[in-house]
């Protein structure tokens, strides 16, 4: 993921609401959102090419994001897919804790990266680049490439929109939350981080959907989970055209 919004246990209905762009290369091999076949129980979409997924959830109600760090100085071609550590978790039966300790032992391996994992009790975010608090406080929080909460421009505006929206419904439409995501407003260069790939690129990382040659939001994806334990998962698939557009929407209750 490029920028993943959340409200973790701020909203009066439901304690995960969650909205993410995917952004990536246009010809990296990808499968839309679905229930897999190899693995019944867990919900997400699919990296054809190494195997895992960059957010998910699962019919017991763990849930997982991630986002690369952006580090163009700092990186190995022979380093293992950041995705596999999505499905380890969401596959998994060890508890959030026992996760996270192993996931220190092993995190050097890995090209840099954020992970969000864990279930609508608590929430977890762990860096190998250091810098974040192991557990999520309550509120609205926002990741880009870099570590929570980062004040880029994209995360600052997405996390004020995202608050406005919560502010005003109790019930926030799925169309609404999709349109944050879709915004593509750019900021002024002095305010873009420096993050080592030169300014053109900046600016055209720089919008909360990101529109490039050859890369950019491949998919947006939604999460909720109520406090009945109902959970909604919609993706939308962008094909460069808002019109040829495709979104998917699940609903179901988290097995007790």
């Amino acid at each position: 993921m490029c920028i993943i919004l959340f409200a973790y246990q701020h909203h009066p209905r439901y304690p995960v609401i969650l909205a993410a762009n995917r952004d990536e290369f246009h010809d990296r091999p990808t499968a839309p959102a679905s229930f897999w076949d190899t693995e019944p129980k867990l919900l997400a979409g699919k990296d054809l090419r190494c195997g895992g997924t960059w957010l998910g959830v699962t019919k017991d109600g763990r849930f997982s994001a991630l986002a690369n760090y952006r580090d163009p100085l700092v990186g190995r071609s022979d380093s293992p897919s950041r995705g596999l550590l999505v499905t380890e978790y969401l596959l998994g039966r060890a508890p959030s804790e026992d996760f996270l300790e192993t996931l220190k032992t092993r995190a050097g391996h890995y090209n840099g990266f954020t992970l969000l994992f864990g279930s609508a009790e608590r929430l977890f975010c762990f860096s190998n680049r250091g810098g974040t608090p192991y557990l999520v406080e309550p509120g609205i929080h926002g990741l880009s490439n870099r570590l929570l909460d980062t004040p880029w421009p994209k995360v600052v505006r997405g996390k004020r929109i995202l608050e406005e929206l919560l502010a005003k419904t109790e019930d926030p439409p799925l169309e609404d939350l999709f349109a944050i995501l879709a915004d593509r407003y750019i900021p002024d260069d002095i305010l873009l981080p420096d993050t080592g790939v030169g300014l053109q690129t900046e600016r055209m990382l720089a919008p909360l959907f990101v529109s490039g040659p050859g890369y950019g939001t491949r998919s947006t994806t939604l999460l909720l989970i109520d406090r009945d334990a109902n959970v909604t998962f919609a993706e939308r698939t962008c094909n460069g055209d808002p019109e040829r557009d495709t979104t998917v929407t699940f609903r179901f209750r988290i097995a007790s």
